[in-house]
């Protein structure tokens, strides 16, 4: 199916367009129609917005910004506050003012994305469908959490190790936003398994290590793709909003019960924490910071840096290392670092090549 197609769900995508220009609402309306999406709704009236979605009940809102009766920004406070506790509706902002300012106020009160006016019919079916996406996989989850939640106790271990291969396709379907090969979580995992097992941890925790670890950026659903596919340095702001990821991660994962998803939540949320407490977001350090996180942030550093980014080269291995005994005792925990530089890297060469 083509990337610009709507989405093969067990019902058809719901989508809600709301703009006060009645030209926009046709042309947006012939472009998903186009595209496969039979069920969509509108209004012209922005004051009628919220009794809207909550009678249509959207799985995506298209949202202008600049309306005459309510701009976007006070519709997207009402939707966002009556939204129920959990609930991921994504709204895409759609506005000729691409200013910073706009941007920032937009996602601080819970806009997923951004596409500006004029708007081009094939970037913004490629973005409602990425997010759709994202959506059923939150219903999915959801969902499996309800009914973990009703069975008895018997069957609470098979109930959560599906809940954990839910968690593990959403991570993939995170990691090839921007990663196409989905091979850095692997390599993380791998790598990480590596160093738990050279500081001497018992082969339960290092399986324990080796399975959470993939985890470690599933928060970066919840970041937009114009920040998370931006090829080139992030602007301090767009850094801001980035570092969210790990919030948002540690909140995903929060209210599992079995030992893998708890070790998973607190990579999530620690593994871009430092040694000095200088790291984010709760500026812990030394081991403060869960010993499984301290261990995700060197391999997924080392696996960033051999491996090319669309703004700088790999790395190779001798001076990634060198780099990472630098930061030691600064950003990484002395201890891990000791352990990586006594890892035979020629017998592990597919993992940084």
């Amino acid at each position: 199916m083509s990337p610009t197609r709507a989405p093969q769900t067990d019902r058809p995508a719901r989508i809600l367009i709301v703009d006060d220009q009645e030209q926009n609402v046709r042309l947006l309306g012939k472009i998903l129609e186009k595209a496969g999406y039979q069920d969509v709704a509108s209004t012209n009236d922005s004051t009628q917005a919220l009794a809207l979605q909550a009678r249509f009940k959207p799985d995506l809102i298209l949202l202008d910004v600049h309306m005459k009766e309510m701009d976007g920004f006070k519709v997207l406070e009402d939707i966002v506050s009556h939204s129920a506790r959990g609930e991921h509706i994504p709204v895409i902002m759609i506005t000729a003012d691409d200013s910073a300012e706009a941007k920032r106020r937009a996602l601080a009160l819970g806009a997923k994305d951004f596409v500006g006016k004029p708007f081009d019919s094939a970037e913004i079916l490629l973005r409602i469908r990425n997010h759709l996406e994202t959506r059923f996989l939150y219903r999915q989850l959801r969902d499996q959490n309800t009914q973990l939640e009703a069975m008895v106790t018997d069957r609470t271990k098979e109930l959560e190790q599906s809940q954990l291969e839910v968690l593990e396709r959403l991570a993939a379907a995170v990691e090839f936003r921007d990663d196409d090969t989905g091979n850095h979580t692997r390599r993380v995992a791998e790598v990480s398994a590596m160093l738990a097992q050279a500081i001497g941890l018992e082969p339960t925790t290092v399986e324990l290590i080796r399975r959470a670890a993939p985890l470690h950026d599933i928060g970066k659903v919840g970041i937009p793709d114009s920040i998370l596919l931006k090829a080139g340095p992030l602007t301090g702001d767009e850094f801001e909003t980035m570092k969210t990821h790990t919030v948002i991660g540690s909140r995903m994962l929060s209210k599992g019960r079995s030992e893998l998803v708890r070790f998973s939540q607190r990579i999530a949320r620690s593994h871009h924490e430092w040694w000095d407490g200088s790291g984010y977001p709760d500026r812990v350090s030394g081991q403060s910071i869960p010993q499984e996180a301290r261990i995700v942030a060197v391999a997924d550093f080392l696996d960033a840096l051999t491996h090319e980014r669309p703004y700088r080269p790999a790395w190779g291995i001798a001076e990634t290392l060198a780099e990472i005994k630098r930061r030691a005792g600064n950003h990484f925990d002395p201890a891990i670092v000791k352990a990586l530089a006594e890892i035979d890297w020629q017998g592990a060469a597919e993992l940084v090549a």
